[in-house]
């Protein structure tokens, strides 16, 4: 980095599923790197490695306990679902100890 220039961070970007898909073939076609593929679409390396990582998780060539792209989406449901029942739980149980405060 030169004297005097800070680097500026990125805006964070949203790609499309298929665009991803798109970009990781190019990596996989084997003819070029991910750094040479991010360089051409002006990507950061570390994402593409991440698409690429996730395309083989997702194809079943992935390291052992490592979630698919769908397991991860159910897991992140999950964590809300159960996360709103909690909160309803903690509603209704000061709900029930009011009534009882006022039953007496």
């Amino acid at each position: 980095m030169k004297e005097g220039k800070s680097k500026q961070r990125r805006r964070r970007r949203r790609f499309t599923d298929e665009y991803k898909a798109a970009t990781v073939k190019r990596v996989l076609s084997g003819t070029k790197t991910a750094g040479q593929v991010a360089r051409e679409l002006d990507l950061t390396e570390t994402a593409v490695r991440a698409w690429v990582k996730q395309a083989r998780v997702d194809g079943g060539k992935g390291a052992a306990g490592a979630l698919t792209t769908a397991e991860k989406e159910e897991l992140a449901r999950l964590r809300t679902e159960n996360r709103e029942l909690k909160m309803d739980r903690e509603i209704l149980k000061k709900a029930a100890a009011f009534f009882a405060k006022n039953q007496s």
